[in-house]
């Protein structure tokens, strides 16, 4: 029988879901959130063709094999704005896009925002008392701080923008449509305002690309844009941040190998991305001819599915796939994605994860689970997520 992406909300490990996965060789039949079958890619030579070859198409609009908006509950409405995002566009129409987003989220604004991410890290860890769930008093304040601050979101709305971001991912349509509307309506009174008072921020700047030059990027695109970077920008560092601080209190052993040289940091941060990064697959593609991967020939018209979890761990690539090398080199994961689709806010998702965590192993050497490895919650649902994570800072 051929796996389903639904088996996902069920399965209690992930890791073995996805190597018995890859078992069935680089490419192989599966089936989507809604039963449909699709061809899945879990070879990572495999995965960089279907990622680079101008064959396989991002645009949702150019297949009609799936029902993605229908398949994750979003109302007719609101669904464009949440499903036209930069991983949905091929070029041109996504070559203009990034040049115009890419031109204003520079590393410059990031490496400027570095000692802004590290007072915040330093006033959150201030007030963690000596025990504490350290997702919801840490590792979630974190990236909607630096999210919002970035994009100029009031911190008088925050509150009520958390709440349709969760209702994004909460079970039910109800909940994710209301989501889904309260996002985009926001957002669209948000831009309205960076229009006419302007600012310092990320959402002002790309506010001005378009009044500058209106026929480059539509109203509808800069609302969509705003959206995703909004969502993509807390969620994904939340998950990142939390599963790391998780393997290292899980294992005592790598948390002293960070905690005798800091500066092995950034690489543990590259290995923690390939071994349980957030991005376990990556935006749906579709044949636009037959093309021969792995050993199959694709029809045209058909719906393709990165696993990047599973290509994280191709043996082919990777040496010792299985064992989590804090000093792995050459660690070429794609936990960002590659290619022209490669993630926007890469680097600021590392900056917020190197910075948070050297400053808790720095902070707290007694740092430690205050519950059983086996109590610790974790998030039903497609990706990969702690729900609680509940933590002893002081010993």
């Amino acid at each position: 029988m051929s796996a389903s992406l639904t088996d996902l909300f069920t399965t209690h490990d992930r890791d073995a879901f996805w190597s018995a996965l890859a078992a069935g060789g680089p490419v192989s039949r599966g089936r989507y959130l809604d039963g449909t079958p699709i061809w899945l890619v879990t070879g990572y030579p495999e995965s960089l063709t279907v990622l680079t070859d101008p064959r396989f198409s991002s645009d949702v609009a150019k297949q009609s094999v799936i029902d993605v908006a229908g398949a994750a509950g979003l109302p007719a409405d609101v669904a464009p704005y949440l499903m036209r995002t930069l991983g949905a566009y091929d070029p041109p129409d996504h070559t203009r896009l990034r040049r115009l987003v890419s031109r204003e989220f520079t590393a410059r604004r990031v490496e400027r925002l570095r000692p802004r991410i590290q007072r915040i890290v330093d006033d959150l860890l201030a007030d963690l008392p000596e025990e504490c769930d350290l997702i919801a008093d840490f590792t979630y304040p974190l990236p909607i701080q630096v999210i919002c601050e970035l994009l100029g979101v009031p911190e008088t709305d925050r509150a009520v923008w958390r709440g349709w971001a969760a209702d994004l991912s909460a079970p039910g349509p109800e909940r994710v449509a209301a989501g889904a509307r309260g996002l985009v309506g926001y957002m669209t009174e948000l831009i309205e305002s960076k229009r006419a008072h302007g600012g310092e921020d990320l959402l002002s700047a790309l506010a001005a690309v378009r009044d500058r030059d209106g026929d480059r990027i539509g109203d509808d695109e800069l609302i969509a844009m705003a959206v995703s970077i909004l969502i993509a920008g807390h969620e994904t560092t939340v998950a990142l941040l939390s599963q790391s601080v998780h393997l290292l209190l899980t294992r005592p052993d790598l948390l002293a190998f960070l905690r005798a040289d800091a500066q092995r940091i950034p690489a543990a941060v590259e290995e923690f991305l390939r071994c349980t990064g957030p991005a376990e697959i990556a935006v749906l593609r579709y044949t636009l001819q037959p093309v021969a991967l792995g050993g199959t020939v694709i029809p045209a018209g058909e719906a393709v599915q990165v696993v990047y979890a599973a290509a994280n761990r191709d043996p082919r690539r990777f040496e010792g796939p299985d064992l989590l090398d804090l000093s792995r080199p050459d660690n070429g994961h794609l936990g960002f994605g590659h290619g022209i689709h490669y993630c926007l806010g890469a680097a600021l998702a590392r900056a917020e994860t190197q910075i948070a965590l050297r400053s808790l192993v720095e902070r707290f050497p007694r740092l430690a689970l205050a519950v059983p490895p086996e109590e610790i919650i974790w998030q039903p649902g497609m990706k990969r997520a702690l729900a609680s994570l509940r933590v002893r800072t002081r010993g």
